[in-house]
């Protein structure tokens, strides 16, 4: 392992931070002082923290290089964490003690029932484990000096000085690589910014570009210095200064004006060189790079900028940084996160690096390893130019191959620029987040993690430092994690509208580098063993991997840690532990995180779980068990209970309320009916649930939610049982201000007597101001509720109103100023929705993206046009089976992208003004009408009904052709039915359409075309009676892959020249078209690989002899022709491999020459042949070695029995 010269602020200095508070702490103190226990044991232990503290961050930096050091540095972290394991006892035993006092008198007598208890077995043991922690950080102690540590002056625990890294040389303006890799947009973004002339009214105009260590931003910052381009925005003045991580305003404002003046400067103070710089830049337009800043001061930067600001308008500042916060700090005016390269990108820069234009060396072995480790670098330009200028130094296939297996940690230092770099990072960081950084050493590389989840794991772990009290762990937490995010050591991704996180798989080696063997990867870890002193431990999980080598499990007694995981976030990997549960719950009782989840065999938890004193998290999220010991309520510690997806689970323990200590109790998609007594008195208790059932019974009332403090969504089921009002008061919803999703639900079949309870009921059940998202379903009353029509909801983004089909008025929704997505469905007494659905004439909806309306069978009218401004960001209108809807629709909608009408057979009305919209689904819409050209369209979908009479005026400008206009953004045109008037369609007009179907129109002759259309991958025609041609000099169409033609029944060719003009065509289908022949000009396309033909007994014919001569037919599909004999000789092509021949009534043999004819037939199929007598009396070519007979084939089914058989 190479000798790096630096971890400064140590890891363990945040351990020892998290000891040193613990042993101050009230619990602790009082304790001893109660319990008459040797108080002065404390202050030994402090006494002795601190001096081994003082030698540790130049234990950490030695470790590397002296093996003595490192196992002196193991030993000290055992000791602390013993001690830490105490302290956690007394913390349990102090709530067992408080409890029991509680729980027999009354508050003022807590403490005298605590003092007069004597001491106990465990108060004796307390002590003498911690005479034996002493003793040993005694003997620690007195080694230090033989190991030649040094006390470092001035270091406190995370203290970040004390020790240096290594120095990372000053970057300079001068380019060092003559190219950038898949740097070209980004640095035509900066390029044009740097030459704009955009005002800043005298406030500096600053990019940040922002990325983790190795990202290639000083590169990219060089180049844009470099770049000729520069010259068009006129700087009078240029300069370059590397910050670096040793900031001091002095120095840096003295190197802006040497860089600006290009000589030495003598100022001795801050005053003199700011005077200076005044002067030279006064009036003055500059470019000024600030490469590697990392102070995020914002104090120390005002007084940097002070004298910048005399700069001329349009100087622009330039600022490189790893940390988000400091882009933040520098009052940036834009910003711009550098991602990783590209694959191809990748292979370039590796390549250039490891062959230096030497291409002789690139064998189909070396590339083949190259791009394997190019993508171990996962984009990383540091590690692609690092490892590729290592490699240029390895000739031999065995050494590229040892680079592959090896991780980067093992490279040579003098080889690698990677580790110094990233430990650079890791090396400013505070030491609590070192800490927390470190732990997910945990996760296997390419983990998708979720922010919240890791958050309660450090929780758990105590890694929080909570000691003010004035914020909860959980905000506490947050902080760290974004203090991380911002500093590039987590990434930041979205999936299916989720966001997740990941570290850069170099990050990940670092936290494991870092940690040692305190977290171990099983599964992972290339170490078959769990070493003793891992105290952290995860299990990689997947379908095939069953845990039961836990052998060496059991010799890391001292386990916090035991958790599977699951690469991916959204997917549930299950597992079977083949160790013995009572064993895992009584061999390892230092565990503060057990996780369970996802464990098939787990069906019952061992009681022995009541003696995990120092248990703060435990999942058992998804496994089968059917309820929880009584014991679980003795985890006073505990802070995290997980219960999700138990679906066998049906009740709680009754005592759970005793644990004080309990602030998440997760209860998603379980069938608990009943939550226990008092756990409300948990003040800090935060519940989820997925639902919750209302019994007819008290046993199951609403109440139970009042004093629960439930967070994240919640459903409530079957509100008709409750039968007083007041319970639904009761419930308090509206002071559960960390309940952000609410659904209401009634059953469907409605007690018409109890209508006048359900307004009372749905009227208590009021939220709190904070919802976001409301949803009502089956509400049998006829008003909504005051709290919905007053606005009450200011902050709801989300609502939706279904299936409450007695009301007879929509509330005044248009004043929700957040409201994004609103969906009314199923209310069948609303005849009109009028200005007071709009709340304001003015302006309402101001933030409304999505609409929807469906199931309104009584609405007949939309009195929208009186309201003015209505819909300002509407993106997303769709009105489905609303079969009496007559109205206007709204005229303008400025920002629509997506219009969606279905069944509205008495629509009369003008479509939306909407030069945006983007995808138009038009289905059974009445008399609808286009007044604009929809000039950004992309997808058009029509689909007509018995009344639709849809006017395409926007597409046509007569009754007889496509209007010559521009649809150049069209993708996807798909029309069936209910466009009569369409007569002849032509391509020309769609230059980017990809796909064309067109369904049942009825009176469609032709598509014509002028020009080659470039796009078009699939094309349909179908059921069109009227269809007779294509272009006279063929279907000019190079990318069409796909070629449908079904019941065409007066089309009498295919088009010509499809070999020359549909070379990509892969699939052609036709059905149904007995006209059908093949032209003498014509032959198919070059590369067609699947034919299937069905009803087209002219066009079969006219095959011979074509057929046979094509090269690349795989596949042929023969139903429904009137053949009595069937393959003729050279009628199959030589490249067929799969015949099938279906609903052919007349055919009575198989031609055996003409199955012979292509060798590579190796799949037969006969479907439904009634008439066909026998194989052919020769057999079957040995060519095949398929034969499937199916349906109604009874000649054959003796044969084909045998013939399978022989298969």
């Amino acid at each position: 392992m190479p000798v790096i010269e630096t971890l400064g602020g140590a890891l363990f200095g945040a351990v020892l931070q998290v000891l040193f508070d613990r042993l101050d702490s009230h619990h602790v103190l009082d304790y001893f002082h109660r319990r008459k226990l040797n108080e002065k044991l404390l202050k030994k232990l402090k006494v002795k923290l601190l001096s081994i503290n003082a030698v540790i961050d130049d234990a950490e930096l030695k470790q590397f290089s002296n093996s003595y050091v490192k196992a002196w540095l193991d030993e000290v972290k055992d000791a602390v964490f013993d001690a830490e394991d105490l302290l956690d006892e007394i913390d349990y035993e102090f709530c067992k003690f408080k409890l029991k006092a509680e729980s027999h008198t009354s508050d003022k007598k807590v403490w005298n029932f605590f003092n007069a208890s004597p001491k106990s077995f465990f108060d004796k043991n307390i002590e003498s484990r911690m005479e034996e922690v002493l003793e040993q950080l005694e003997f620690l102690s007195r080694q230090k000096g033989d190991l030649g540590l040094k006390y470092a002056s001035g270091v406190g625990v995370g203290s970040e000085s004390g020790s240096k890294v290594t120095q990372k040389l000053p970057s300079t303006s001068l380019v060092l690589e003559s190219v950038i890799y898949g740097r070209d947009d980004e640095k035509e973004m900066i390029l044009n910014w740097l030459c704009s002339h955009t005002e800043t009214h005298n406030q500096l105009s600053i990019l940040s570009i922002v990325g983790m260590g190795g990202m290639g931003k000083t590169t990219l910052a060089q180049h844009v210095y470099n770049d000729p381009r520069i010259e068009e925005a006129k700087f009078d003045l240029k300069a370059w200064v590397c910050v670096s991580d040793e900031y001091n305003v002095f120095k840096v404002t003295r190197e802006i004006l040497e860089a600006v003046h290009n000589s030495i400067d003598d100022s001795r103070n801050l005053e003199m060189v700011q005077g200076r710089l005044k002067e030279k830049l006064t009036g003055r337009k500059f470019l000024l790079v600030l490469d590697d800043v990392w102070n995020e001061d914002r104090d120390q930067w005002k007084s940097l900028q002070t004298p910048l600001k005399y700069g001329a308008k349009g100087s622009k500042i330039l600022v490189t940084t790893r940390s988000s916060k400091v882009a933040t700090t520098v009052l940036s005016n834009k910003v711009h996160e550098l991602k990783q390269l590209q694959e191809d990108h990748s292979w370039q820069l590796f390549a250039k690096h490891a062959f230096q234009d030497n291409n002789h060396r690139l064998n189909v072995e070396v590339e083949s390893i190259g791009k394997k480790i190019v993508e171990k670098c996962k984009g990383l330009p540091l590690a692609l130019e690092t490892i590729g200028c290592l490699l240029h130094t390895k000739s031999s296939v065995s050494e590229w191959d040892s680079v592959l297996i090896s991780k980067i940690w093992d490279l040579p230092k003098e080889d690698s620029k990677i580790v110094p770099a990233l430990l650079l990072s890791y090396y400013h960081l505070p030491s609590h987040l070192k800490r927390c950084f470190a732990y997910c050493a945990l996760f296997p590389k390419d983990q998708e993690f979720d922010k919240e989840s890791l958050i309660l794991l450090w929780m758990a772990e105590n890694f929080l430092q909570c000691s003010q009290q004035s914020r909860s762990p959980e905000v506490v937490g947050e902080l760290y994690f974004d203090d991380l995010l911002s500093r590039s050591f987590f990434q930041q991704s979205v999936k299916d509208n989720k966001t997740f996180f990941i570290m850069h798989d170099l990050l990940n080696d670092l936290a494991k580098y870092v940690c040692g063997n305190i977290c171990f990867r099983f599964g992972v870890d290339e170490d078959k063993r769990i070493p003793v002193r891992t105290r952290h431990l995860s299990l990689v999980t997947n379908e095939d991997q069953y845990s039961d080598e836990f052998g060496s499990l059991y010799y890391a007694k001292r386990l916090r840690t035991f958790m599977p995981t699951s690469r991916r976030i959204s997917i549930d990997n299950y597992w079977d532990c083949k160790m013995v549960m009572d064993e895992l719950f009584s061999k390892f009782k230092f565990l503060r995180v057990l996780s369970l989840s996802c464990c098939r065999s787990l069906k019952e938890v061992p009681g022995l779980v009541g003696d995990l004193k120092h248990l703060r998290s435990l999942d058992l999220s998804s496994t089968l068990i059917q309820k929880l010991p009584d014991s679980t309520c003795s985890l006073y510690n505990l802070q995290i209970l997980k219960l999700n997806s138990c679906f066998n689970l049906k009740e709680l323990p009754s005592n759970l309320h005793k644990l004080t200590n309990l602030r998440r109790l997760e209860l998603m998609k379980t069938n608990l009916r009943k939550m226990p007594v008092h756990l409300g008195k948990l003040n800090n208790l935060q519940v989820m649930m997925s639902s919750f059932m209302v019994g007819e019974s008290s046993e199951f009332s609403i109440q139970q939610l009042g004093d629960l403090s439930l967070r994240g969504g919640i459903t409530i089921e079957h509100l008709e049982n409750i039968l007083n009002p007041l319970d639904a008061m009761a419930a308090d919803l509206k002071s559960k201000t960390n309940l952000v999703e609410l659904t209401l639900k009634w059953n469907d079949s409605w007690n018409f007597a109890d209508l006048m309870k359900e307004s009372e009921v749905l009227e208590n059940l009021q939220p709190s101001k904070y919802l976001e998202k409301l949803s009502i379903w089956n509400y049998g009353g006829t008003q909504f509720p005051s709290w919905l029509v007053n606005s009450s909801l200011s902050n709801v983004v989300s609502l939706s109103l279904e299936n409450c089909k007695f009301c007879v008025c929509l509330p005044p929704l248009g004043l929700l100023p957040y409201l994004k997505d609103l969906t009314i469905s199923g209310l069948d007494e609303i005849v009109s929705i009028n200005a007071e659905f709009f709340g304001s004439r003015s302006s309402s909806f101001t933030s409304l993206e999505t609409l929807k309306f469906s199931f309104m069978h009584g609405w007949e009218n939309w009195e929208c046009q009186a309201v003015t401004d209505a819909f300002p960001s509407l993106q997303h209108l769709s009105i489905k089976h609303c079969p009496k809807l007559k109205g206007k629709l709204p005229e303008k909608l400025v920002h629509l992208k997506n219009l969606l009408i279905c069944d509205c057979q008495e629509l009369e009305a003008s479509a939306p003004a909407a030069l945006e919209i983007c995808e138009l689904d038009l289905r059974d819409c009445g008399k609808l009408h286009f007044d604009h050209h929809l000039a950004a369209l992309r997808r058009l979908t029509i689909i007509g009904g018995s009344r639709m009479k849809l006017s395409l005026d926007f597409l046509c400008t007569s009754d007889i052709n496509i209007r010559m206009s521009s649809y150049d953004f069209l993708e996807a045109l798909d029309i069936n039915g209910g466009c009569d008037s369409l007569m002849t369609i032509s391509l020309d007009f769609f230059p980017k359409l990809i796909r064309l179907c067109l369904t049942s129109c009825r009176n469609l002759r032709t598509i014509s075309q002028g020009h080659t259309h470039n796009h078009l991958k699939d094309l349909q025609i179908i059921g069109c009676p009227q269809f007779q041609s294509f272009p006279g000099e063929g279907l000019s169409a190079p990318w069409l892959e796909s070629f449908t033609i079904k019941r065409l029944h007066k089309l009498k060719s295919l088009p010509p020249h499809m070999p020359i003009l549909l070379p990509s065509l892969t699939s052609l289908l036709i059905h149904d078209c007995p006209l059908m022949e093949l032209l003498s000009n014509g032959g198919l396309p070059s590369n067609l690989e699947n034919m299937n033909i069905s009803n087209c007994s002219r066009l079969v014919a006219s095959l011979k002899g074509k057929l046979g001569a094509s090269t690349s037919l795989q596949t042929l599909s023969i139903q429904q022709v009137d053949v009595k004999s069937f393959p003729d000789e050279g009628f199959l092509p030589t490249s067929l491999t799969c015949l099938i021949i279906r609903d052919c009534p007349y055919l009575k043999k198989l031609d055996y020459k003409g199955l012979c004819n292509p060798s590579s037939l190796k799949k037969l199929t006969l479907f439904d042949c009634p008439n066909i007598q026998c194989l052919p009396e020769e057999g079957l070519p040995k060519s095949i070695s398929t034969l499937r007979i199916l349906g109604n084939c009874p000649l054959l089914k003796e044969p084909s029995q045998k013939k399978e058989d022989e298969d």
